[in-house]
């Protein structure tokens, strides 16, 4: 079976902060420990070897998560970076795509007094080729 890559975009434009240590972002809208739920659409039920490339802002402790679909990533989500980062993670065996609606969730670990900022993230995966 021959496989292709695809992928989807989505904007969070969100910052993750504790109440007295919003940034001073005027394109993040901040959240609190969480982001709204963000949809994508996956045209397979076949979709493996997923990952995401997560564009972050001034992340000052591990702990943080990507969720999708409920379901946290392994390993270290969004690490410590000053200024911005582009990190890549694997979605690991706790997380999986379905054919159609996907959710996207960032949660800030709360224990920590941490403030950083989510610009974009790209969901990607392999499918089956007709």
């Amino acid at each position: 079976m021959s496989l292709r890559a695809n992928y989807a975009t989505v904007y969070v434009g969100a910052q993750l902060a504790p109440p007295a240590r919003e940034l001073d972002l005027d394109w993040a809208d901040h959240v609190g420990d969480e982001t709204d739920s963000h949809e994508f659409t996956v045209p397979t039920a076949a979709a493996t070897d997923g990952y995401v490339g997560i564009q972050a802002f001034d992340v000052g402790e591990y702990g943080h998560d990507i969720r999708i679909n409920g379901e946290s990533m392994s390993g270290f989500d969004v690490p410590p970076s000053e200024g911005w980062q582009y990190w890549v993670d694997t979605f690991g065996d706790a997380v999986s795509l379905t054919e159609g609606t996907n959710e996207l969730r960032i949660v800030r670990d709360a224990d920590t007094e941490d403030a950083f900022a989510v610009g974009t993230v790209t969901v990607h995966w392999k499918e089956p080729v007709d």
